[in-house]
């Protein structure tokens, strides 16, 4: 009669061994969350299990009774084919509790602004009662911490493996860090799918101990498809591959021996016209992920191409502004392997703009290496540089770590002049920002990215006498 399962009745009678006729009485509430405990622990009579046939309603026997979790790791990428799974899974008409290096999420809502990658994090996803499936980053750092927030997921999917946060917490090679990230596709259930990148040598290698089916995603296809993974199709293997073409190619999955195109790399934004080449790797990830578990290929079809990386879907993210006569991108590229994808990037957009300016940094708990060779790689792609550094510097001095990615960029052939130095991000983002002419492109890796971004959106650009004279300072 009021529409619920399970119901508190309070009667009130002053005789209940007889008719409530002939006593009078009735009834005072109808509780839609009945207390237990008096009928479990009664003071007084005998106790009963009420429990028990709520528990049998709500879970009947040999039927699931679990959420679906979908869970990925990587080094790089992994905030992107979050998100990108969670819209196609929002468009196939489910409620999506999300995890991310950003925070925690309930369908499009920010619920907790955090670094959520670990298991705690998880858990409060899987503790919600409205979320019909979880999207779960799972970080190295909460893995090697506390493990995973959960026992099995549905399906598990592993990136890529580049070199990354070595030299910390008893890592010191890639081999190391792949066998971390490996726990994931280990935790697959029985009858999950495990999702690999057939293009990365380490998650490869992944095969032999990942449960469950598997299945991969590669970014080439058509004559440049690996004799493996060829073989794996071949034989009705699952996997999204990038079948070359214009403008980036198509997406094709192949399942049960036969190949369905799932869409045009140019038709999901997040692509740039499919110049983003590490996005539409991202985007067969995330496919691979959501059709391994059933989803309707409409859905993916649909949440792909709704998908951009527009500062309010995807912050952080390849977030572009038009708006001040030159284009700025902010992109929180902080290791080399992810600098060499948006250097591949900038290089297919250098025949559009004018002079490329780069505000560039790396964590401060990487090794001398890495910034080094950070420093190297920004010499390869911009025409000018400012090296920043993070807010806390992770231990290192004010100072070390500009002058260790300083070093990479002179060693690489970069001229003084053009390299320069600011210890505080907001000072050198505006820097970047105030020399940019008409036409250039200027490229901010931030850490703190919503302040970065209010910044960008805020900057009002010099006349343009004064644009002229504007240079970066040398220092």
């Amino acid at each position: 009669m009021v529409g619920l399962d399970i119901a508190g009745i309070d009667f009130l009678s002053p005789d209940i061994s007889l008719p409530v006729r002939e006593t009078g009485g009735g009834i005072v509430e109808v509780n839609a969350a009945p207390g237990l405990r008096m009928h479990l622990e009664p003071s007084e009579g005998e106790a009963r299990d009420v429990a028990k046939p709520i528990l049998e309603m709500l879970f009947p026997r040999g039927t699931r009774s679990r959420i679906p979790i979908f869970a990925l790791t990587g080094t790089n990428g992994k905030t992107t084919t979050a998100r990108m799974v969670a819209r196609i899974l929002r468009e196939a008409g489910l409620n999506v509790g999300m995890t991310t290096t950003s925070g925690i999420y309930f369908n499009d809502c920010l619920m907790i602004e955090a670094d959520a990658s670990g298991p705690k994090s998880a858990r409060m996803v899987l503790r919600n009662p409205k979320v019909d499936v979880a999207v779960l980053e799972t970080a190295r750092g909460g893995i090697l911490r506390e493990g995973l927030g959960f026992d099995t997921c549905d399906v598990g999917a592993v990136l890529n493996v580049t070199a990354d946060h070595l030299g910390l917490k008893g890592i010191h090679s890639i081999e190391d860090l792949a066998q971390v990230k490996s726990v994931v596709v280990e935790s697959v259930a029985r009858r999950g799918h495990s999702i690999l990148n057939a293009d990365d040598p380490m998650t490869v290698r992944m095969a032999r101990h990942a449960r469950g089916r598997i299945a991969w995603f590669s970014a080439e296809g058509g004559s440049a498809m690996s004799p493996a993974l060829r073989a794996h199709v071949e034989g009705g293997g699952m996997a999204v591959v990038r079948e070359p073409g214009p403008s980036g190619g198509t997406l094709v999955l192949h399942r049960d021996g036969e190949a369905v195109d799932l869409i045009r790399a140019a038709d999901i934004p997040a692509t740039m016209d499919g110049m983003a080449e590490f996005n539409i790797l991202n985007a067969a990830a995330a496919a691979a992920m959501c059709a391994a578990q059933g989803v309707a290929l409409d859905a993916i079809r649909t949440g792909l191409s709704r998908f951009t990386t527009s500062f309010e879907e995807s912050p952080g993210r390849l977030n572009v502004h038009d708006e001040h006569g030159f284009r700025v991108i902010v992109d929180y590229a902080h290791n080399p392997a992810a600098l060499v994808q948006l250097g591949d990037l900038i290089q297919a957009m250098r025949a559009d703009h004018g002079r490329v300016f780069g505000m560039v940094s790396i964590p401060g708990d990487r090794r001398d290496e890495d910034l080094i060779e950070m420093g190297r790689l920004a010499a390869s792609i911009f025409d000018e540089i400012m090296f920043r550094e993070a807010p806390d510097g992770r231990g290192r001095p004010a100072g070390s770590i500009n002058a260790l990615m300083s070093e990479g960029a002179l060693l690489a052939g970069m001229p003084a002049s053009r390299v320069h130095r600011m210890i505080n991000e907001e000072a050198a983002a505006d820097a970047c920002l105030g020399a940019a002419r008409p036409g250039d492109l200027v490229v901010l890796m931030p850490t703190e990215v919503e302040q970065i971004w209010n910044q960008v959106l805020a900057f009002e650009p010099a006349p343009p006498a004064a644009m002229r004279a504007a240079e970066l300072p040398v220092a």
